[in-house]
């Protein structure tokens, strides 16, 4: 398969490999629909929410509470996922996986709550062997139900106030040097990178984890984390391709990784945020990212909007003419 769209590619009129990055995602696409790429027919984007007990710590800029009041957000539209949904003509479904709030239910809510919030893991683990494997359980069935549903292309988001910390604290358990990925995520003080700092360190030497996913993702995991990843592993499992968003999404994407790393020919890294762990979680999954704009917001923005490219790959592929059909000289 992969020789025959690879062989579309170069009939196209064009020098092979001119389209760079977009031929890449052409094919890779095909490759997981194991035929010349078709335009999907219905896309979503999943924003996984949770609270993160290491926010004690004082490692963010903004109190936890923003969490419950940025999902209402996200359910009345008037957040940036919600705009950059609409432009790329996406759905946009939020998952409760493990806010410390009740919400009354919701046409755009998923409700996958493993518990009020993970505690605090500079104290103790963050979630149960048990609820580690329920949150990934849970991410599993919200694939499956997005599979149902027609989902053909799928993007991963989240949103919960310390999550940076929760996900540097997953690629340092897995072997990556906390110094190479450190960084702020919102706008926080020296003393508060510093406490995120001191947070991760603590949790490392407290619970040594053994990189093992369920392991890592008890001791310093949280809910929305396992929720991620076993969306991911369910999608890939089911040919169905998945963009990631910035870092937290990414450091899920190593919990799916270590569990089968298989995973990669069915996700895309949407775009390169400015937490420069990022970056260093994507090349250890040989993930090479589509855009490149600076943001760090999170939510799913920057994965939603690399839909709009993976798109016109697809239709690259399928309308261009060849060589030979526009009746153009090809250079032998």
């Amino acid at each position: 398969m992969k020789e025959q769209i690879q062989k579309r590619l170069d009939s196209l009129t064009k020098p092979q490999g001119s389209l760079g990055k977009l031929e890449d995602i052409a094919l890779k696409m095909g490759l997981i629909q194991g035929r010349i790429p078709k335009l999907p027919r219905k896309k979503a984007v999943y924003v996984f929410a949770g609270d993160h007990g290491v926010v004690e710590e004082d490692v963010s800029a903004s109190p936890k509470e923003v969490t419950p009041q940025m999902v209402l957000n996200f359910l009345n539209g008037g957040a940036a996922i919600n705009v950059f949904s609409r432009h790329t003509n996406s759905d946009v479904l939020v998952v409760d996986a493990g806010v410390n709030f009740y919400f009354k239910d919701n046409p755009g809510l998923i409700k996958k709550k493993v518990g009020y919030g993970t505690k605090n893991f500079t104290k103790e683990r963050a979630m149960s062997i048990i609820e580690a494997k329920k949150s990934i359980e849970y991410g599993r069935e919200i694939a499956r139900h997005s599979i149902v549903n027609g989902v053909e292309l799928a993007a991963i988001g989240d949103m919960g106030i310390g999550n940076t910390t929760t996900a540097t604290a997953i690629a340092c358990a897995f072997g990556i040097p906390l110094k190479d990925i450190i960084d702020i995520g919102t706008v926080i003080t020296n003393e508060q990178l510093n406490n995120k700092k001191r947070a991760v360190e603590k949790a490392i030497e407290l619970h040594k984890p053994f990189k093992d996913s369920i392991d890592v993702l008890s001791k310093v995991g949280s809910y929305c984390f396992g929720e991620m990843a076993g969306f991911l592993l369910e999608c890939a499992e089911n040919k169905i391709p998945v963009v990631l968003d910035g870092f937290p999404t990414t450091a899920a994407a190593m919990i799916a990784y270590k569990i089968n790393p298989k995973i990669k020919n069915f996700i895309f890294a949407g775009h390169k945020s400015l937490v420069k762990g990022h970056s260093v979680i994507l090349k250890s999954m040989e993930l090479d990212p589509i855009l490149d704009l600076n943001m760090r917001l999170g939510e799913g923005t920057g994965a939603v909007l690399s839909f709009s490219l993976i798109e016109a790959a697809i239709k690259m592929i399928n309308e261009m003419e060849t060589f030979e059909s526009a009746n153009v000289s090809k250079k032998e």
